[in-house]
């Protein structure tokens, strides 16, 4: 191949290499309009999944999951704790967090801040949650929420706190006095419930 012929060769790939990266900007932008739309993550009718149990597999789990607690598809929050200070709680979770130079935590607020780079829900996210684990960094503790209340103001559920020793009672009487508009329901055992609950079950 002579001097000429790869020169020649060279522009031909560079000039292809820029298309390609013009194209998959292009396809990123509209994923990203995608995934912002109110209604990108229309969740799963639960009736449709009835039929997952504990030998499914992960993406039917995950599935289910994402059924039930759909809310926000362009960023989640991730639980934080500080064991020395005995604190914990949730904030976005931001593929800048604590990059030096980049995050301005926690002087500034992630809803303020003008680097976000909030991470989008996705199969990943919710199978790290559901096992607890994020393998990608160790195994180290990996608990996701949701931001339920969507761009336009709607959700696709409606979560509620039920105490005291009537909770199981109370549950489905609410939903009866919902008159029939919040359906399906799942009920859920909140942490503070299963920590208590703990100390009389090992």
């Amino acid at each position: 191949m002579t001097d000429r012929q790869m020169h020649a060769e060279r522009a031909q790939i560079q000039q292809r290499l820029e298309t390609l990266d013009a194209e998959r900007k292009s396809l990123e932008e509209r994923l990203v309009a995608l995934e912002r739309s109110p209604r990108a993550t229309a969740p799963v009718h639960v009736a449709r999944a009835s039929g997952v149990t504990s030998t499914s597999s992960a993406a039917e789990k995950i599935a289910l999951f994402r059924g039930l607690f759909a809310g926000r598809p362009d960023v989640f929050p991730l639980r934080w704790e500080n064991a020395a200070k005995g604190r914990s709680g949730y904030a976005p979770a931001c593929a800048n967090e604590w990059v030096r130079g980049v995050c301005g935590k926690p002087q500034v607020k992630c809803g303020e801040c003008p680097n976000q780079a909030f991470i989008a829900v996705s199969d990943d996210i919710i199978g790290r949650h559901l096992r607890g684990t994020d393998d990608a960094h160790g195994g180290t503790a990996f608990v996701a929420g949701v931001y339920p209340l969507l761009p336009d103001d709607t959700c696709w559920f409606l979560a509620a706190d039920f105490d005291g020793e009537s909770w199981a009672a109370d549950a489905p009487s609410r939903r009866k006095s919902a008159g029939g508009l919040l359906r399906p329901a799942a009920h859920r055992a909140s942490r503070s419930y299963e920590r208590m609950n703990a100390r009389y079950w090992p």
